[in-house]
C-alpha cells in the first residue's frame, strides 16, 4: 500500500486539480507525480527520508506531496507565510533532507543557512531564485519514471507540527493507514461520501491537516476536482465557486462568516454546494442561520484533531441540532470520560477521547508527549471537553489546554512566550487567548519589562513577525508590573483573560 495510491484508479482524461488557470487531469497528475518520483529516486534519497514540502494551495504541492509519499519518503508540509526562523527551526527538528520549494516561499528560503541544518542535502526549487544550488521541479520531473515503493499501513507517511495536548509545537506521526483510515471514514460517513463529479473549493492550508487530508486527500481518493485556492477573498472567491460550479466546501467559521457578510451576494451563489462543512473552531450559531435564510445551504460541523487523521465526528447527513459536532465517525470509538477516568454520563461534560486506525502513532523523538496524549491501550485523550445528549449527538463544551485557536488555526502560548521571552527588554511574558469579531480568537501578550529597559507594543510585535508566522502574533501587548501566580509560581492564565 502507499497513500500516493490514491490518484491511480481515476480516468485519465478526468480533471484532477484546477490552478493558476490551468487544467491538470488525472492523467497527466500520474505522469508527472512518477517523474518527480524518479528524480528524487536519482537524487539518493530512501523510504523514510524527511522531505519537506513548502508551498501554497496549488498543483506544485500537490504533484511534490505526492511524489514523496510515492517514493517513499515522509513528507513535512510547512506553512510557506513562515518567517525564514521559524520554517528552519522546523526543518531542523525533523533533519529534512531535502525540501521543495514553491513560488510563494521562494524570497523567504531564499536565505536559507545551511549551517543550521546539516541534514539537509536538496534544494528544490519551483523557479530559479530560491537558492544558490537549488534544483529546479522541470529539470527532475523529465527523470525516468519511478514506481511507488510499497509501504506498510503503520509505515511513517506524513509529519505535521502541531502542539498537541500540551507545549510548544512538535512533529505528529501519521502513517499511510492512519491517514487512509481517516478518508475510508469519512466516505463511510452518511450523506459525507464524494463522488467523481464534485468539484471541491480548496482554501484550507495544505500544511494544515484539514486542508491536507480532508480538502486534497478526500478529492484524490473520490477522483473528483480539486480546485486549489492559496488566498482568501471573500469576493473572488464566491467569483470561483459559481464559476467552477463548486459542490464541496470545507473551511473554518471565519470564511463561512466573511461570506454571510457579503451585501451583495447573490441568493444562488451556493446553489450547487451539497455538501458544506465546518470545523477546526465553533461555528456561530447566527453564521449558520444567516446561510440558512440567505443562501438556503445547511452548514453543518465536525470536530477533527492532527492526531487523529483529523476528522473524529460530523454531522452532515443527521440533521444534527445547531451547536453540534456530530456523531463520531463509522469504524472509529469515542468516549467522553469524567475526571476519574469513568464513562461520563448523558449530559455530563467530559474528556473526549478518541480511538481507531486513524490515531497518530505519537509524536516525532517525543515519547514523553506521546505517553501523555495516547494511553497504554490506544486511546487518544484529545484535552476537550465535550457532553454527548440522549440521541448520541456531540456537543463541544470547554478545553483543558490553553489552546489559542485563530481563524481556526491551533496557536499555543508557550511557542509564543519562547519568542518574546527572547527579546532583551522582556523580562516575563505571558500569552492568552482573546475574542476577536473576525478570527474568533486573537493573541494577547502580557509583557513585564526588565529593569533599567524600555519596549514599546510595536517593538514587540515587529519582533514576533520576524519569529513566527502572522497568525502566531500577539495583536495586543500590555505592559504590566508583574504576574498573577500561584503559590507554586505558576502563571494564572485565566486571571489574565
Amino acid at each position: 500500500m502507499n497513500l500516493a495510491s490514491i490518484i491511480d484508479p481515476h480516468p485519465a482524461d478526468r480533471v484532477a486539480i484546477l490552478s493558476r488557470g490551468k487544467k491538470t487531469t488525472y492523467g497527466m497528475l500520474r505522469d508527472q507525480v512518477a517523474g518527480l518520483r524518479g528524480g528524487l529516486v536519482a537524487l539518493g534519497l530512501q523510504p523514510g527520508d524527511r522531505v519537506a514540502v513548502v508551498a501554497a494551495n496549488n498543483w506544485y504541492f500537490v504533484a511534490s506531496y505526492l511524489a514523496v509519499l510515492g517514493a517513499g519518503c515522509v513528507a513535512v508540509p510547512v506553512n510557506p507565510a513562515s518567517p525564514l526562523p521559524e520554517i528552519t527551526r522546523e526543518l531542523g527538528a525533523i533533519g529534512a533532507r531535502a525540501v521543495f520549494v514553491g513560488p510563494m516561499a521562494r524570497g523567504t528560503l531564499s536565505g536559507l543557512d545551511r549551517r543550521e541544518l546539516p541534514a539537509l542535502e536538496h534544494v528544490i526549487a519551483s523557479q530559479g531564485g530560491e537558492a544558490p544550488d537549488a534544483l529546479l521541479v522541470d529539470d527532475l520531473i523529465v527523470a525516468p519514471p519511478a514506481d511507488v515503493v510499497d509501504r506498510a499501513p503503520d509505515d511513517l507517511a506524513v509529519l505535521i507540527f502541531t502542539s498537541g495536548t500540551a507545549g510548544a509545537p512538535k512533529a505528529a506521526m501519521l502513517t499511510h493507514g492512519n491517514l487512509l483510515s481517516n478518508l475510508e471514514q469519512c466516505q463511510a460517513h452518511p450523506g459525507r461520501a464524494q463522488v467523481p463529479d464534485d468539484v471541491t473549493f480548496a482554501v484550507l492550508p495544505f500544511f494544515h491537516i484539514f486542508g491536507l487530508n480532508v480538502a486534497l486527500g478526500l478529492t484524490m481518493a473520490s477522483g473528483s476536482t480539486l480546485l486549489a485556492v492559496e488566498r482568501f477573498d471573500p469576493q473572488s472567491a464566491l467569483e470561483a465557486v459559481v464559476n467552477h460550479g463548486v459542490t464541496v466546501i470545507s473551511g473554518a467559521p471565519t470564511m463561512w462568516s466573511a461570506w454571510a457578510s457579503l451585501p451583495d451576494a447573490p441568493a444562488d451563489a451556493f446553489a450547487k454546494v451539497r455538501l458544506a462543512t465546518s470545523g477546526a473552531a465553533r461555528l456561530a450559531p447566527e453564521t449558520k442561520r444567516a446561510f440558512a435564510d440567505r443562501f438556503s445551504l445547511e452548514l453543518s460541523e465536525g470536530y477533527g484533531l492532527t492526531e487523529a487523521s483529523p476528522v473524529v465526528s460530523s454531522g452532515h447527513g443527521l440533521d444534527a441540532p445547531t451547536g453540534s459536532i456530530g456523531v463520531p465517525l463509522p469504524g472509529l470509538s469515542v468516549r467522553i470520560v469524567d475526571s476519574d477516568g469513568q464513562d461520563a454520563l448523558v449530559g455530563d461534560a467530559g474528556e473526549v477521547w478518541v480511538k481507531g486506525p486513524n490515531v497518530f502513532v505519537g509524536y516525532w523523538n517525543d515519547p514523553d508527549a506521546t505517553r501523555a496524549a495516547v494511553t497504554e491501550d490506544g486511546w487518544l485523550r484529545t484535552g476537550d471537553i465535550a457532553v454527548v445528549d440522549d440521541h448520541g449527538f456531540l456537543y463541544l463544551v470547554d478545553r483543558t489546554k490553553d489552546l489559542i485557536i485563530v481563524s481556526g488555526f491551533n496557536v499555543y502560548p508557550a511557542e509564543v512566550e519562547e519568542i518574546i521571552a527572547g527579546h532583551p527588554s522582556v523580562e516575563q511574558v505571558a500569552v492568552v487567548g482573546v475574542p476577536h469579531p473576525h478570527s474568533g480568537e486573537a493573541v494577547k501578550a502580557f509583557v513585564v519589562v526588565a529593569p533599567g529597559a524600555a519596549a514599546e507594543e510595536d517593538e514587540i510585535i515587529g519582533y514576533c513577525e520576524a519569529h513566527l508566522a502572522r497568525y502566531k502574533c500577539p495583536q495586543k501587548v500590555m505592559f504590566v508590573d508583574e504576574l498573577p501566580q500561584n503559590a507554586a509560581g505558576k502563571v494564572l492564565r485565566k486571571l489574565l483573560r
